[in-house]
């Protein structure tokens, strides 16, 4: 089955055609670290990871760049409120956000650069755009000119018409209806960060060194270019980066190379909490260790996001994360199961065949523009099957796993005593009738057996010790 992804570009599933053999240049845009990534972000940052790991089970060596944006205007705003340096006030937070990607099972990434170690690549990319006339200065700060880029919207599909050429803007972020000339560097501010940018290259307009920083835009296109080239295979991110983001860093990167920028734009969709956008005033705006504190696993969040396409919004409830909990945790029953029942030969001629015979069905969906969903429900097909042995259910759900990701090859499930399950019953039960005293009593006496008993909100979690 050829492999296919939506390209947002053209607005079809094509087949995938990267520009080396079985080489893939990915790029996709990491998180601006002015706070910790919520399930949103990280719902995008699984979608990505889903799809390097279905390039990789399809033979390709994929070099992942991830960038960290560590200077933007809310990262400013935020850093200025707790007397912080940027660097200061970001170091937390990019440290939280490695830890979520391990705790997912989110494979590392190439590299991950960070826009501020990548000042002087953005200031040649704007050096350039100004000598070939695509950006111009005004107000102490550089503009790109939109009118001068024939393809601008093609991504977004922002009409030219509705183009407010000429006007400018100044904030990183914004909408169609307020498409105008975007900053590509920002005049030096008091308070702010600014670096000194020689764009003499560009003309004697230019002679004396412009003091400022650079507009969000132009980080991608400066770090993505250096360590993939003027030209790659996939660009991927998510919906609300299609515009001004994405459409920007097009614009440009091809202003400045003359070369096409990405071949595949591939875009995942918004996460919704209850039926509803994320919002503080609405108070549903979670990140990976409210998930921990209300004793989940952070695989069942993966696993969660498997269970709906990337290009559809998935809704998040604390029901739906529990489902996925209990889901995960039956998977990993199963394969403990098989692990221990059978010996692994793997010496058949008919088992090798019937292997690969049900290895092609599976990437037949998830080659289908990264269908998860139908994968995820064939797994458990395979699973349920009283046609397939366990020794090929075992290794076809190993196999499998290389795509989801929930780390199931390593599967430790604890045997807990049935007497230890009964006296957390019965605990549980004198919970819920408020007699906290026999509680107490029973949990000493789960403790006195090795075991420690921790109170979630879908039940008692039971632990060794």
């Amino acid at each position: 089955m050829a492999l296919k992804f939506y390209n947002t570009l053209t607005r079809k599933k094509q087949i995938f055609k990267p520009l080396q053999d079985k080489r893939v240049g990915l790029y996709t845009c990491g998180p601006t670290v002015y706070n910790y990534a919520h399930i949103g972000n990280l719902r995008t940052y699984i979608f990505e990871d889903i799809l390097r790991r279905v390039l990789e089970y399809n033979g390709y060596n994929v070099r992942h760049i991830m960038n960290i944006t560590d200077v933007e205007d809310k990262i400013i705003r935020d850093a200025k409120k707790t007397g912080k340096t940027i660097y200061k006030f970001t170091e937390p937070y990019e440290k939280s956000f490695y830890g979520d990607l391990k705790n997912l099972n989110i494979k590392k990434a190439y590299k991950y650069p960070k826009a501020t170690a990548h000042i002087s690549e953005m200031i040649k990319i704007i050096g350039s755009l100004l000598k070939k006339d695509l950006a111009y200065k005004a107000d102490g700060s550089i503009y790109f000119d939109i009118s001068k880029f024939k393809k601008y919207g093609r991504l977004s599909g922002v009409k030219t018409r509705k183009l407010k050429t000429g006007a400018r803007i100044d904030s990183d972020e914004y909408v169609k209806e307020n498409a105008e000339d975007f900053v590509l560097w920002k005049k030096a501010k008091a308070g702010e960060p600014w670096w000194d940018a020689d764009f003499s290259s560009a003309g004697p307009a230019f002679a004396k060194a412009m003091a400022g920083r650079p507009g969000w835009h132009i980080e991608c296109s400066a770090m993505s270019i250096k360590y993939l080239g003027p030209t790659f295979d996939i660009h991927a991110g998510a919906v609300d980066l299609i515009f001004p983001h994405h459409e920007n860093e097009i614009a440009q990167s091809e202003g400045a190379s003359g070369k096409k920028f990405v071949n595949y734009f591939i875009e995942g969709e918004h996460l919704l909490v209850d039926g509803k956008k994320m919002s503080k005033s609405l108070g549903n705006i979670f990140n990976l260790r409210d998930v921990e504190s209300k004793g989940f696993d952070p695989l069942a969040f993966r696993y969660l996001t498997l269970t709906a396409h990337y290009r559809s919004k998935l809704n998040f409830t604390w029901k739906s994360l529990k489902a996925a909990q209990n889901a995960l945790n039956n998977l990993r029953e199963a394969i403990e199961n098989l692990k221990t029942a059978t010996k692994h030969t793997n010496k058949l001629e008919n088992v090798r065949i019937l292997r690969g015979r049900l290895e092609e069905k599976f990437k037949k969906y998830i080659n289908n523009d990264l269908n998860a969903p139908r994968a995820l429900a064939f797994l458990w097909k395979v699973i349920k099957s009283q046609k397939i042995n366990m020794e090929i259910k075992y290794r076809l759900i190993i196999d499998f796993d290389k795509v989801f990701g929930l780390n199931l090859v390593n599967v430790k499930i604890e045997k807990i005593p049935p007497q230890i399950l009964k006296l957390a019953k019965d605990r549980e039960k004198y919970r819920q009738e408020k007699d906290f005293k026999k509680a107490d009593k029973l949990r000493q006496k789960i403790e006195s057996f090795g075991w420690l008993i921790e109170d979630t909100s879908h039940g008692p979690k039971l632990k060794n010790k």
